[in-house]
């Protein structure tokens, strides 16, 4: 069982950064994907940002999009989220989440492994 456990969470002031690390137990095909999701109160969780193991191929949300950019570091069976630009509306706990595919998946379902979340408060 892949376990993942993230970091980096915390509170900003808005047009600030914070960088969201998530380390995996192991280095298996379980996180060939390994991919961040966000929710809001109230809100459904939502798509943030994707990359697989192989190519570093990634794909954003729309909200992340110019603003966040993922990253991995194979030999540290970790994924990282870098946040730039952060606004009030990016407030919400974030979560790392991993699966099998080698393909990027954006619907939280396609997932099969989840860390517990950090969560990220940006202030106006």
């Amino acid at each position: 069982q892949v376990q993942l456990v993230e970091s980096g969470g915390g509170l900003v002031q808005a047009g600030g950064s914070l960088r969201l690390s998530c380390a995996a137990s192991e280095r298996t095909f379980s996180t060939n994907t390994m991919g961040w999701f966000r929710q809001a109160p109230g809100k459904e969780r939502e798509f943030v940002a994707a990359i697989t193991r192989s190519s570093g191929s990634a794909n954003y949300g729309d909200s992340a999009k110019g603003r966040f950019t993922i990253s991995r570091d194979n030999a540290k069976n970790t994924v990282y989220l870098q946040m730039n630009s952060l606004k009030p509306e990016d407030t919400a706990v974030y979560s790392c989440a991993a699966r099998r595919s080698w393909y990027v998946a954006m619907s939280p379902a396609e997932y099969d492994y989840w860390g517990r979340g950090t969560q990220v408060t940006v202030s106006s």
